[in-house]
């Protein structure tokens, strides 16, 4: 790794829930898919896995029935999720946020496990090209968080070490990916997620939204690392 990246700090975003607010779009598909194939699951429930790995969710939300179920589910959810799309909207302060760290000399990585189909849709809602460094997406792994396989891949796009980043996630789901890929993770309560709950998985501490966070960017974990 060379020099310079050394001395770079990265910040990684995830996407749903922390910079568009997508979690209970998502949460709605997901609850008529699984009427559709004959298993209702209670909204909460559902609420409770957005942000893991589909695989994970589907397991969580169908338990023995995931294996018959999930792939007919994860099809109904996909038609569903992309009917809906001109709901979505960024979340207040999120464009000012990433323009603002990229002028500070931060690589902003986006670090989401989201389909490229899904992914398209965010990106072009969000219209932050020129804020981003990096993007990855699902098929850049073959499981989502919890596991912190897409921190590292993000990490390699930015071109830094662990412990030169942060992340900034809504879902205890990022939280726990972050930490498992040994980043420090800022959690936000934009998703829906608890703060207390965030805490208790790890956040280094939590914000209301992205527009809370850049309201108090110097006094964050981020801005020490940004001065190194």
């Amino acid at each position: 790794m060379t020099s310079d990246a050394l001395e770079s700090t990265a910040v990684l975003f995830d996407i749903d829930g922390t910079l568009v607010d997508s979690n209970y779009l998502h949460v709605e598909a997901w609850d008529r898919a699984f009427v559709a194939v004959g298993h209702p699951v209670d909204v909460w429930r559902i609420h409770r896995a957005i942000g893991m790995d589909s695989a994970d969710l589907l397991a969580h939300a169908l338990g023995d029935d995931a294996d018959r179920l999930g792939e007919q589910a994860k099809e109904h959810h996909n038609r569903v999720y992309l009917s809906m799309t001109g709901r979505l909207r960024a979340i207040q302060g999120a464009r000012e946020l990433l323009a603002e760290l990229s002028s500070r000399g931060a690589r902003v990585v986006l670090a989401t496990s989201a389909p490229q189909r899904e992914l398209d849709v965010l990106l072009d809602l969000l219209d932050v090209a020129p804020s981003v460094d990096a993007v990855t997406s699902a098929e850049d792994v073959e499981t989502a968080k919890p596991a912190p396989d897409i921190i590292e891949v993000a990490l390699q796009r930015a071109g830094v070490p662990a412990d030169r980043a942060v992340m900034v996630g809504d879902a205890v789901w990022d939280v726990v990916a972050a930490q498992r890929a040994g980043v420090a993770c800022i959690g936000l309560l934009s998703g829906g997620y608890g703060r207390e709950e965030l805490l208790e998985a790890g956040a280094l501490v939590v914000y209301d939204d992205a527009a809370d966070l850049l309201s108090q960017l110097d006094g964050s974990p981020i801005s020490p690392r940004l001065a190194r």
